[in-house]
């Protein structure tokens, strides 16, 4: 048993864990949502262990779900939320290095704690007898360490993802990882290759939008990039002699990541965005190292490794256009601006000033200071430009299709012609969008067509 800790367990859950006892059986909240109580932090879900077994869980509650009643789960339903609550188990042979074979129930509290991850992990709570620390759990979180329950060896053999959600905590918490635990990473890197790409990024994710996504170098240093992700080791490797730079592409990458917010898209895009710079490097008589053309190879890249990690269309194609756009240059009027709009999308605005002051922030101190006082023009003058309401786009035209042929023209190839020369000029002169102005010059450059 652990030192006296109080958790405030949810009427639900409570509920649960009470009518499991009154009906003479063991039950706990487990894993998270104990180590995230302990931590201050609100858990996401609420998973409950028990000595019951399946069937004698389905008995005690009229409501039940069979979620995974063959290893030992049974969803208890208490109004609309779904609580799992999971017999003590033994794990059998672990044979796709991620799912047991079989599962054997046991009566064993303990027996169940120790086939958890970490220790962190591994404790249990109930209101009647507080807190159950069977491995130093309590002592690790104090240390602020990761560390395997029992064998670090053999909890990574019987699933290879812990290696990675061992980083992704690390990252989130901020931890170290315990000798043993990353000596045994190291060794068994390459059984990551068994996990499917979708739980892979899950866990990528959840560590790039952490507080410390700098510890995506953990996961190359110890081997499991090389796996998943060969593009990132490649970066690491790349030095940039380049008065602009005073990083490698990968070290500068990770300082990128880290200027940005946690969002999903934005983290994605600065982890992608330099990513061609290994395959585009050339060097000047001078040595002088240059990366011309990095930003579309840098794009096709991040399509290529997003689809294979299995990543949704809109995450996809958000974080190719922006990596795309990271290093395009605008020019300090509205004019440009406003051409800039029309050309990469009004929705990659702002978040692409996000990512050009991410970038810049994580290159050397040339022409720093230039270089902010240029974004700073930049952002004011996409201000100027949407608070005017200035049309950049098709759609923000004062005139469509339909009303070039209700003057009399012709439907047609022609007519998309027509309506992008109007908006050229549009885009020129902002207060040339109107309807009536644009009608009687579409009716001139008809005209004028026609005569060639």
């Amino acid at each position: 048993m652990a030192e006296n800790f109080v958790i405030h367990l949810p009427a639900p859950v409570a509920e649960i864990i009470h009518t499991l006892q009154q009906a003479g059986y063991e039950a706990y909240a487990v894993g998270g949502c104990v180590r995230d109580s302990i931590l201050g932090r609100e858990p996401s879900d609420w998973d409950i262990t028990t000595s019951a077994k399946p069937q004698q869980v389905k008995e005690l509650f009229p409501r039940t779900v069979d979620t995974g009643i063959q290893h030992g789960t049974v969803t208890v339903l208490k109004d609309k939320t779904g609580y799992e609550v999971t017999t003590y188990r033994i794990d059998g042979e672990y044979e796709d290095g991620r799912h047991p074979k079989d599962v054997t129930f046991t009566a064993s509290l303990k027996e169940d704690l120790k086939r958890r991850d970490f220790t962190m992990n591994a404790m249990a709570y109930n209101e009647t007898e507080g807190l159950v620390d069977l491995f130093d759990g309590i002592g690790d979180i104090r240390r602020k360490t990761v560390r395997c329950v029992g064998e670090a060896r053999q909890r990574f053999l019987e699933d290879a993802l812990r290696m990675m959600r061992a980083m992704r905590f690390a990252a989130q918490l901020d931890y170290d990882i315990e000798e043993h635990t990353r000596d045994a990473i190291r060794e068994l890197a390459g059984n990551l290759s068994r996990i499917s790409a979708e739980r892979i990024q899950v866990e990528l994710v959840k560590l790039l939008i952490s507080d410390h996504p700098e510890r995506i170098r953990d996961c190359q240093e110890s081997g499991l990039t090389a796996v998943f992700f060969p593009e990132f080791d490649r970066m690491m490797e790349t030095g940039q002699n380049n008065p602009h730079h005073c990083y490698t592409v990968g070290e500068h990458t990770i300082r990128a990541v880290m200027g940005v917010r946690p969002d999903k898209a934005l983290r994605l895009t600065m982890l992608f965005h330099d990513m061609g710079k290994p395959l585009t490097k050339t060097v000047d008589e001078k040595g002088v190292d240059h990366f011309h053309g990095h930003a579309q190879k840098s794009a096709q890249i991040a399509c290529t490794v997003l689809r294979r990690l299995k990543f949704d269309n809109d995450t996809i194609d958000r974080v190719e256009r922006l990596v795309r756009a990271h290093d395009t240059e605008i020019f300090c009027d509205k004019k440009s601006m406003r051409r800039a709009l029309n050309r990469l999308g009004t929705d990659l605005f702002p978040d692409l000033f996000a990512v050009k002051e991410a970038d810049m922030h994580a290159q050397s101190l040339y022409q720093r200071r230039e270089k902010e006082e240029k974004l700073a023009q930049l952002r004011s003058i996409y201000e100027e430009v949407r608070a005017a309401a200035d049309c950049v786009c098709l759609k923000e035209l004062a005139v469509n299709g339909s009303d070039l042929i209700a003057a009399g023209m012709q439907p047609g190839k022609g007519l998309g012609e027509l309506l992008k020369a109007l908006l050229e000029e549009v885009l020129e002169d902002p207060s040339r969008n109107e309807k009536e102005y644009l009608l009687a010059r579409a009716g001139a450059l008809a005209a004028q067509r026609s005569k060639c």
